[in-house]
């Protein structure tokens, strides 16, 4: 009994020394605006001398895919295109790359300021099964190069969102209405 004073004298002293140290209570306070977290980056696929290249973009949006193939459909900045990058979807309809100006990074775009193309030149559709991109048919030929920017910036949000999944098939339907299966194979390792 002896022994469990002892051990409660030195543990009452510490208590109130720091109870007594003069640091006044606060209640809340106010300073900015609440955590936005991070802005994620987004990977697409544009074309240098015949090969596929990850361009990152900044998205506001979530990541999914629909909003990665909104990105692609952008087309690449001036600075990227003076790097060589280019693109095969060339759709008509679609409005083309314009920098954000408000945004301090170089890759955070947003559409200029105009009117929305008069029907979806694209659509996608996830599901459990897989991940379907339609090309409406004022979307012209569409190249194999094309096909891989689709499939890998498909594949690559995919990944980004979540890392431990398989990512689902990728199927690209044509304005010819002839489907062809993604796997990957061409998409470069980032």
């Amino acid at each position: 009994m002896r022994r469990a004073a002892l051990l409660t004298v030195p543990a009452l002293s510490a208590l109130f020394t720091l109870a007594s140290c003069g640091i006044p209570e606060t209640g809340v306070v106010e300073a900015g605006g609440p955590a936005s977290g991070v802005i994620p980056m987004i990977p697409v696929y544009f074309v240098a001398d015949g090969s596929l290249i990850a361009a990152p973009r900044r998205t506001p949006a979530s990541v999914d895919v629909e909003s990665a193939v909104e990105l692609l459909l952008l087309g690449p900045s001036d600075a990227e295109r003076a790097k060589g990058l280019t693109t095969r979807l060339v759709l008509s309809g679609m409005p083309t790359l314009a920098p954000d100006p408000r945004a301090t990074p170089a890759a955070t775009y947003s559409l200029p300021p105009e009117e929305p193309p008069a029907a979806d030149p694209v659509e996608v559709t996830t599901s459990d099964t897989g991940v379907s991109i339609e090309l409406a048919a004022e979307a012209g030929e569409l190249p194999g190069l094309a096909v891989d920017q689709l499939t890998c910036t498909a594949l690559g949000v995919q990944r980004l969102a979540d890392p431990r999944a398989e990512p689902s098939p990728v199927t690209v339907t044509g304005p010819d209405g002839r489907e062809m299966e993604g796997s990957g194979a061409s998409c470069p390792e980032r």
